[in-house]
């Protein structure tokens, strides 16, 4: 992905505390103490996460996580 970035976002509006991100891929996700909703802790984390996210985003049940291909100056050029 030469010159693009996968970045995570997660809404938590949506989110459900399922928790299945953290459990998926806890270097990139946690839960909020105060609510159990799910927290980003590296929006565009390394390539060697990238299949776990993905899983991380099938699990998620309420559909709170996305993923974005963004170029070098942040233009959105894929979602997923």
């Amino acid at each position: 992905m030469s010159g693009r970035v996968l970045r995570v976002e997660a809404d938590r509006e949506l989110c459900c505390s399922a928790g299945m991100c953290a459990l998926t891929v806890p270097e990139v996700f946690d839960q909020s103490d105060a609510d159990g909703t799910v927290v980003v802790l590296d929006a565009q984390p390394a390539d060697r996460h990238h299949a776990a996210l993905r899983e991380a985003v099938r699990s998620c049940p309420s559909g709170a996580i996305r993923l974005s291909v963004r170029d070098v100056s942040g233009k959105v050029v894929a979602g997923e």
